[in-house]
């Protein structure tokens, strides 16, 4: 089977598990739900969940344990997406090719649906915790909300928003990459090597290859903005500098930036290889992110 065919049969595979987990949109009050159904299936690429069951197959895990944490990672993903758009913050009218949730829905709604999918993805994860009666799924979400919250995606957001308009040196824009962006992909790895069982020692080098990818795929994203088009982003394009945002681009270039992409692959890709035969599917992954169009 091709990579394109696998991610697709992967993500058909989430899709129908987070509509599983999802309140209906027939549900009082609906707006809510609709807003938060409306955003979750704008066409995302759900890597993170992707990631996450890979390497719990990768390690013989049971990917039945594994879903609920997977679709509560898109839940908190998509949450993130929906407060960077606000007007507050990055101010973008578009995601992925639609209209973001508070041009859609208003501000007041986009910022409860976020609110919303936030605590629904604990309430999932908490219940599988109880369901399956096992540590490895408590310490799955401790590894989801680790990368979440103030050791991760949060404290980067923040420091992205102060620096808004500033020079910023390439210290700082590593902190922002690796925890607004990395750190997910971090508690992602680590969520799917802890329902496996993963020993101590397996955890830390995939946690050091999800950092490098994670950090790789935001510099691509850094790229992306500026040789990109709003047909294949779903986004305009140099918001980047709309923002006055420093990014590896306007630090390095963008030849050294892709040298930069490659580099933190090639190391990723390394880790993972010493896995053997198994980890093939997460190399193929990583691979093809280096060159992503989107």
């Amino acid at each position: 089977m091709s990579l394109k065919s696998e991610l697709n049969e992967k993500k058909l595979f989430i899709d129908n598990e987070i509509d599983r987990y999802l309140p209906a949109e027939t549900e009082y009050p609906d707006i809510i739900f609709k807003a938060m159904r409306y955003s979750v299936f704008a066409g995302g690429k759900r890597l993170r969940p992707i990631m996450l069951l890979a390497v719990c197959q990768m390690l013989g895990g049971d990917i039945k344990k594994a879903s609920p944490f997977a679709c509560a990672i898109e839940m908190i993903h998509t949450y993130s997406l929906i407060h960077d758009d606000l007007p507050a913050l990055d101010n973008d009218n578009f995601r992925r090719g639609r209209l973001t949730s508070h041009k859609a829905f208003g501000e007041d709604i986009a910022i409860l649906a976020g609110d919303a999918l936030l605590g629904h993805a604990f309430e999932v994860m908490s219940k599988a915790v109880c369901d399956f009666k096992d540590m490895n799924c408590a310490l799955a979400m401790y590894d989801i909300a680790y990368g979440a919250g103030v050791n991760g995606m949060l404290t980067g957001q923040v420091v992205d928003v102060i620096s808004d308009g500033k020079k910023i040196d390439k210290n700082t824009l590593d902190f922002i990459h690796a925890n607004k962006t990395a750190a997910m992909i971090q508690g992602a790895f680590k969520a799917g090597a802890h329902i496996a069982g993963a020993d101590d020692k397996t955890v830390r080098s995939l946690d050091m290859a999800a950092l490098k990818i994670g950090v790789a795929f935001q510099i691509q994203d850094d790229i992306l903005d500026v040789t990109g088009t709003f047909e294949e982003i779903g986004k305009p394009v140099f918001s980047d500098a709309k923002n006055n945002k420093t990014t590896y681009v306007t630090l390095l270039g963008i030849e050294k930036s892709k040298e930069r992409v490659k580099n933190f692959s090639e190391e990723a890709i390394d880790i993972l290889k010493t896995f053997g035969e198994k980890a093939d599917f997460l190399v193929e992954l990583t691979e093809y992110l280096i060159d992503r169009k989107k």
